[in-house]
């Protein structure tokens, strides 16, 4: 590929201990937030949408992320977005269109070496290693890169957020590289996990597949009784109430969806009280020291409720889920009965707030346009392919007679289809 011939192998370190150990914890840390995000865009896809990927928009790791689209080949990806940390890493100056435009032994040109193994695991893949970097300091780095895809089954794009050490800089200028990270939760409510496959897709051993996913509604070792308050009761006690509910959800570690559908619901219906006493809302701004955010306003509600300094996609989720529920112009005390009778729940919320903002168009359903077709299809005189192996799909007819109506000889999906049939 032309982009490895700017790499120079010799420089490249096995990693080790030291690695994980020169990069830090709360900065390895980012990469499971990173690995959340993408499980959270699945929605019930193999691969997130490029359509709901916004780099820029993720404020907890913008500054070090990059997407690579592969659209047009392998070889020499195009970079659409590059964050702020990498671009002075790498020293680059104004917009950058392909991986060979980048310089030689920077940081950005050793995160394609990994793309062959995406393609293989058709899911997120972990790295660490050590390599001297064009300034010839010996940089500790440490990412993960998740497939996305365009059409829903090609993985022709690359998300990748990525931490590093520069041995070559002083310890407070590396501190200025990382924003402040918070200890994480990383579960809060159910994420999908990755297609299956036999092979450990995250190498480090912190990494969010390393226990065995929560199960969700266990019981609560106690009991959150929402207080008895109604609209008339003062603003501090609508906070204090949401923030005891919201720390009886943490306590459940992400276990009870019930929990986190009771601290939202909570949540906004602080919000709503909080738009109707602007003056009293704006003190306990200032008191918890959190801004007002014009663009997001129910950011400061989300930090306010759950801290500021718990994970940053999370609250990214809840309050893009509480500005669907102003939109939609929810009642006062109906958020819990809405979201639960909302398809997809929190994230069907969510997904349909971002929609909104982009200004999508209802999606089609591709699935029940097939099925329609399939219903009127003519049956197959005969069952003839070329390869070795082919999948028939199959209708069953109203007499229950079965009807062969398609033969499908693409080679991934037959090997999907194999894998699975060979369980």
């Amino acid at each position: 590929m032309a982009y490895q011939d700017q790499i120079d192998a010799a420089d490249a370190v096995a990693p080790d201990e030291d690695v994980a150990e020169a990069i830090g914890l709360d900065e390895r840390r980012m990469h499971v937030r990173a690995y959340n995000y993408w499980c959270s865009l699945l929605d019930g896809r193999d691969y997130p949408s490029i359509e709901d990927v916004d780099p820029g928009d993720v404020e907890d790791f913008a500054a070090h992320s990059v997407l690579l689209d592969y659209s047009a080949g392998g070889d020499d990806p195009a970079t659409p977005y590059v964050g702020e940390a990498i671009r002075k890493e790498c020293d680059l100056e104004g917009g950058i269109k392909r991986i060979s435009d980048v310089p030689p032994r920077s940081l950005l040109s050793r995160l394609t070496d990994h793309y062959m193994q995406i393609i293989a695991n058709r899911a997120p893949v972990g790295f660490e290693a050590e390599f001297v970097n064009q300034r010839g300091h010996n940089i500790s780095y440490r990412g993960i890169l998740m497939p996305l895809s365009s059409d829903g089954e090609t993985i022709d794009f690359i998300y990748g957020v990525i931490n590093w050490k520069d041995a070559g800089v002083d310890q407070g200028a590396n501190v200025a590289l990382a924003p402040a990270l918070a200890p994480v939760e990383e579960e809060v409510e159910d994420q999908p996990l990755p297609p299956a496959n036999d092979e450990e897709h995250l190498a480090w051993e912190d990494g969010p597949l390393a226990e065995a996913p929560l199960e969700l509604d266990e019981p609560l070792e106690e009991d959150f009784a929402a207080p008895a308050l109604d609209q008339s009761a003062g603003l501090a006690d609508w906070l204090q109430a949401a923030r005891s509910s919201a720390e009886v959800c943490k306590a459940a570690d992400g276990r009870s969806r019930a929990a986190l559908y009771d601290a939202l619901g909570l949540a906004y219906d602080f919000s709503v009280a909080a738009e109707r006493r602007p003056e009293d809302y704006q003190q306990l701004l200032e008191d918890a020291g959190v801004k007002a955010q014009a663009r997001a306003p129910m950011t400061p509600i989300v930090k306010l409720v759950f801290g500021a300094d718990y994970d940053k996609a999370r609250l990214t989720e809840f309050s893009t889920a509480l500005a669907y529920a102003h939109r939609t112009q929810v009642e006062f005390g109906q958020f819990v009965s809405t979201v639960e009778a909302t398809e997809g729940g929190l994230k069907g919320m969510v997904k349909a707030e971002r929609a909104a903002r982009r200004g999508d168009q209802p999606p089609v359903d591709k699935a029940a346009e097939a099925r329609a077709k399939m219903r009127d299809a003519e049956p197959l005189q005969e069952a003839d392919f070329d390869g070795e192996f082919a999948l028939m799909v199959a209708r069953r007819n109203p007499d229950g007679s079965i009807a062969m109506v398609a033969i499908l000889e693409d080679e991934k999906l037959v090997d999907r289809a194999l894998i699975k049939a060979a369980r």
